[in-house]
């Protein structure tokens, strides 16, 4: 899918009024969402070929997706201070070590390094993930039972 294509496709939509489109060609997947105000398109590209950097250099493309960029630019700032520990592979993330038992760590829990923080359960496989830093915790990004993927924020940590 070239670059015109892509344009032609965000003007379809932002024209049609439906909500959201999902395309998947090949290894491209675009999702573009509508916002009722002012129609204007909100636009996730996945993609795993060099055709990404492409989109991402284009001016025309980034121009009509104005709020793409202001969005992200707050919350880096907002988290700069904090280090973020990462899932170390892909499967489901478990904040409990079983169902009737505490969390390993709520927000606000001071950890050290090597303290046990999660389970991520690959292939009936349980991995401890643990600390690799001592602080303490100021959010978790995601929620008990659900898939992650590899590299895939976990935690926000205070360092200091």
């Amino acid at each position: 899918m070239d670059l015109k294509e892509i344009q032609n496709l965000i003007k379809f939509v932002s024209n049609s009024g439906v909500a959201e489109v999902k395309l998947e060609t090949g290894d491209v997947k675009i999702t573009i969402r509508t916002t009722v105000e002012g129609n204007t398109p909100d636009i996730t590209y996945v993609q795993q070929a060099p055709m990404q950097q492409a989109i991402q250099q284009a001016p025309a493309v980034q121009q009509q997706a104005p709020a793409v960029a202001p969005a992200a630019t707050p919350v880096v700032d907002e988290n700069a201070k904090y280090v973020t520990i990462k899932s170390p592979m892909i499967g489901t993330f478990y904040r409990k070590p079983a169902p009737d038992k505490p969390a390993f760590v709520e927000v606000g829990t001071s950890i050290g390094k090597g303290d046990v923080l999660c389970v991520v359960e690959a292939m009936k496989l349980f991995n401890e993930i643990e600390a690799e830093i001592t602080g303490k915790i100021v959010k978790i990004l995601v929620d008990d039972m659900s898939p992650v993927e590899f590299d895939q924020p976990l935690f926000l940590v205070d360092p200091s």
